[in-house]
């Protein structure tokens, strides 16, 4: 009798010890994730990641530690999606417009619909992302969504009206660039490298991207005269691999879940606030000089842009889409925060 209560008490033992080697993440086990990022470690989007990667370690108690790689040092900007996929990276930061065409809902954010904050447009593509569920993330878990603040126009001398940018040579990311030809201006793509010396050597008259880079990229040294335009924000998403992502426990699924939506907004608060901070330091160090466009031109250039959404609609539509009404929902959502976000 004691030896048939030896071998069961042994069986259970061995059964025990088999399914805590078959669990993913044991139970009081130290949890490691590696996060990529592209752009480098001083700028918003790593900022952001390392609020994130504190807050997880400090909210599991330390049972999850986030090792973070910003710069593109392990996985360059347009392999991000690809290499949390296959586990490269088990968590990764990209932009949606780097690759053009995959993420057609996300894409509805980008268009130049005017949005006034990063905190109106990254609560907006939240919650239409939430909404639609589209399959362009069913590949992955999505961790987060934010944007970077309102495009402006940052120029070596004065624009005051879209006279003024007629002909005018400027700096702009290529996505972007069917924007700046609608308004008169000549989009030039080149790498943010590159921008400085092309902005000393007069190549580039301006460029156009949101004002944080007056500090960041001390842009404000060749450009002193920025035109608040707010003519597009470019999409972010955190995502994670979908195998890594099922194989935590769940109390800390849970503080991934509740750090979503908070995330977003914080990120979105942050950037503005560094867009704040930014032109407040560009005026005191270069005398920067803020600009607005006549009442009657601000009215002006959704009424020039408005072929590219029409664009947007006719291209998700024949993807089998619903892109009147994805339109539709972003200009509440974005009514509605803007209201909330004075």
């Amino acid at each position: 009798m004691k030896r048939k209560i030896a071998f069961m008490m042994c069986a259970v033992f061995v059964a025990t010890l088999m399914a805590v080697a078959l669990t993913p993440v044991a139970y009081g086990q130290e949890i490691k994730l590696t996060y990529a990022n592209f752009p480098p470690a001083p700028t918003f989007p790593c900022v952001q990641m390392e609020r994130w990667a504190k807050e997880v370690e400090q909210r599991t108690q330390g049972k999850v530690k986030v090792q973070t790689f910003p710069g593109g040092t392990l996985l360059a900007a347009k392999n991000i999606f690809d290499g949390v996929m296959s586990g490269t990276a088990d968590i990764g930061n990209f932009a949606m417009s780097y690759q053009p065409g995959r993420f057609p809902v996300s894409e509805a954010i980008d268009l130049p619909l005017g949005f006034t904050s990063a905190k109106v447009a990254s609560l907006t593509l939240y919650d239409l992302i939430d909404k639609y569920k589209p399959k362009e993330f069913e590949g992955v878990k999505i961790l987060t969504l934010f944007t970077c603040p309102p495009a402006n126009i940052m120029t070596r001398t004065p624009v005051k009206s879209l006279a003024d940018l007629k002909g005018m040579e400027l700096r702009v990311a290529g996505t972007q660039a069917d924007i700046i030809k609608r308004l008169g201006g000549i989009p030039v793509a080149m790498p943010q490298s590159d921008t400085p010396e092309a902005l000393q050597k007069g190549v580039v008259k301006g460029h156009v991207s949101s004002m944080e880079v007056l500090k960041d990229f001390n842009y404000a040294a060749y450009t002193a005269n920025a035109t608040i335009t707010n003519l597009w924000v470019v999409s972010f998403g955190v995502v994670m691999n979908k195998d890594k992502w099922a194989a935590l426990p769940a109390e800390v699924k849970k503080v991934f879940d509740d750090l979503r939506k908070e995330q977003a907004l914080w990120t979105g608060r942050y950037v503005d606030d560094h867009v704040l901070e930014a032109v407040k330091w560009s005026k005191e160090k270069y005398n920067l000089q803020l600009f607005e466009l006549p009442a009657g031109q601000k009215t002006e250039i959704p009424k020039l842009l408005a072929p590219m959404v029409d664009d947007y609609v006719k291209k998700v539509t024949a993807a089998g889409l619903p892109g009147d009404q994805i339109i539709k929902d972003v200009m509440a959502l974005k009514a509605k925060y803007e209201k909330e976000y004075k």
